[in-house]
């Protein structure tokens, strides 16, 4: 029996060695399969974005809350060791024989592939970014990231929130120095970025500590721990620490960016596109086909986008004069409907509440449709939300984000409450449409949900896939019946419109050398646009180069694959399957997702 014991000691050691050469082996060298190639890349990927973590909640269900205290290494170091690694991850992947790979497996193969080829691919012009930016800068991103996701239900959760206040120094000192080696390399952001980003800052940091908006963040939550959980006493010495943070850390910090963007004030004179960088024209090349996944060109896209505004236009010539309105220029027309009082919400408290009402019942009401069009639907739910006070002037009128993966937040839509006027009723219908139900919700919900997959695919970003779902759901929603009302139909097309007419301003000021001014001027013309949410609009578009491509390149290609099916399929062609295909398998390049609807097909004929 000894002896049985001791062989059976020494087959465990055995064992425990194996798996341990293992584990070495695969976090060191190629994997011995490729899914666990996928896993160890997750792996690196989680570890370097603790705040991703953090909005996801994937750990905090297992015990794991430590990433809630950090924040990520935003260091040049630490972004050259982020590419090595990519590429060797790519080099290693490349190396496996995916030619033997079937069905979902060899999906997941191409998707990797296509993604961290993609991210490799643009290491030249990773600076080519900014960084700091007046809609979804590090400066604002932070605050959202402790006030919409960081959770306090328990002592450590406050420790993790005190802990991660400690970091904003290192973090944005960390920003300071890569806005610097950007400045050094002749990339420096438009004139209205520094401007307005100086302005956010002034904002932050007014109020004080006690009174800024994360020591009262930290105070509400903290006031929502059950006694017994936390005494008064208790509460108080968090608090303090956590006023003490904002004093000593934050405030600080943010105090030292504003300091160097005064410096580079004087140097930022200019709104140009990206064509002013060095390298720019390469550079804006490389985003079209990141975010649009094709290889269309700049011209080929400007030209498209002319031919959309004409088509959408004469679509709302043609309605505006149903209903009455004749006379004027097309922008004109359009700005007097949307400033009709039957449009507009009272100016004041009430009135915002009842916006955010009437977003929560239109989405509530298609919510309970979707069975005629979906049999794949979203176990999470979707709230409304109005967007932080303090990032209303620039921020998007209306932005969504995923739920946390281990259910304990919903998914959020955020409305921007700054001005009422720039959310007339006629118009709110397609923006929840194309934001919750059956758009961004619906979609970024089933692909977090999807099981027996690589994690990377309930994750993975893809602009054209994404938002020209969304898109296409905008026109799905009156399909399916919710767009009665000759003015919500118009709602669909001028907004419809935007998405065309940023075809040709975004081609416009990148490749084609247009003003700022130019673009906001078209933009008001042809899509009736409040100059307000013009000037946002292109902002955006400058900050974020060839982004808002993928809404219409990718809505055409769903509408196009659609047609396609119906041809092929005849009466056997079903909606709901067909919204299945699109949806089941998560964001994809529009390429594989051709060939999946294409699969879809002949598998249908056979049967």
């Amino acid at each position: 029996m000894r002896r049985w014991l001791r062989w059976l000691g020494f087959g465990m050691a055995g064992l425990l060695l194996l798996a341990g050469l293992l584990a070495v082996h695969t976090w060191y060298f190629r994997p011995l399969q490729v899914e666990w190639l996928y896993t160890r890349a997750f792996v690196h990927f989680a570890f370097d974005n603790p705040e991703l973590l953090t909005r996801l909640r994937l750990l905090e269900p297992i015990g794991i809350r430590g990433h809630n205290a950090h924040l990520a290494d935003g260091s040049e170091e630490h972004q050259a060791r982020i590419y090595a690694r990519l590429k060797r991850d790519y080099a290693q992947l490349r190396e496996y024989d995916a030619s033997r790979y079937t069905g979902q497996r060899r999906l997941s193969y191409d998707i990797f592939e296509d993604f961290i080829g993609r991210t490799v691919s643009g290491e030249k012009w990773r600076l080519h970014d900014y960084p700091v930016n007046p809609l979804f800068g590090i400066q604002s991103e932070l605050p959202n990231l402790m006030v919409q996701a960081q959770q306090v239900r328990d002592a450590t959760d406050a420790e993790n929130y005190i802990a991660r206040l400690g970091e904003f120094p290192r973090r944005l000192n960390q920003v300071v120095d890569s806005l610097k080696l950007r400045e050094s390399r002749g990339i420096i952001a438009q004139k209205f970025v520094v401007e307005k980003v100086l302005d956010q800052i002034a904002g932050f940091v007014a109020p004080g500590a006690s009174a800024n908006l994360l020591a009262l963040d930290f105070k509400q939550k903290l006031a929502q721990i059950p006694a017994d959980k936390m005494d008064a006493a208790a509460r108080a010495q968090f608090q303090a620490r956590a006023d003490a943070a904002v004093a000593q850390q934050v405030l600080p910090a943010y105090n030292t960016l504003a300091a160097y963007l005064g410096t580079l004030k004087a140097k930022a004179l200019r709104n140009d596109g990206v064509w002013a960088l060095p390298d720019g024209d390469r550079f804006y090349q490389y985003q079209i086909a990141l975010h649009t996944t094709t290889t269309a060109t700049a011209d080929e896209l400007h030209q498209l986008g002319l031919a959309e505004v004409a088509r959408v236009g004469a679509e709302i010539d043609r309605l505006l004069g149903q209903i009455g309105y004749r006379n004027g220029t097309r922008a004109e027309r359009l700005l007097a409907l949307a400033r009709a009082p039957e449009q507009q919400y009272a100016d004041d408290d009430e009135g915002r509440a009842q916006i955010l009402r009437d977003f929560q019942r239109i989405i509530d009401d298609i919510t309970a449709g979707l069975d005629r069009y979906f049999d794949l639907k979203p176990k999470a739910s979707v709230r409304v939300e109005r967007v932080p006070v303090f990032m209303e002037k620039t921020a998007a009128l209306a932005y969504y984000e995923g739920p946390a993966m281990d259910g304990s937040r919903p998914g959020v839509f955020y409305s921007n409450l700054r001005d009422v006027r720039e959310i007339p009723r006629y118009q709110m219908r397609t923006t929840a449409y194309h934001e919750t139900v059956p758009g961004h919700h619906v979609q970024t919900s089933i692909a977090q949900e999807l099981r027996e997959l690589p994690i990377f695919r309930n994750l993975i970003p893809y602009t054209a896939y994404g938002e020209g779902w969304a898109l296409y759901c905008e026109q799905l929603a009156g399909e399916m019946g919710y767009l009665k009302d000759p003015r919500d139909k118009l709602g669909q097309l001028q907004l419809e419109m935007l998405r065309s007419v940023r075809l040709v301003v975004d081609t416009g000021m990148h490749a084609k050398h247009w003003t700022r001014e130019q673009a906001i001027a078209y933009m008001i013309e042809n899509a009736g646009a409040e100059e307000k949410t013009a000037v946002a609009e292109v902002e955006r578009y400058l900050v974020n180069p060839g982004q808002a491509l993928a809404y219409k390149v990718g809505m055409l290609k769903i509408l196009e694959l659609r047609e396609k099916t119906k041809s092929a399929l005849g009466a056997r062609f079903d909606i709901r399957e067909f919204h299945d295909e699109v949806l089941k398998n998560g964001a994809m390049p529009l390429t594989l997702l051709e060939r999946q609807i294409d699969a879809y097909v002949e598998s249908k004929k056979v049967k």
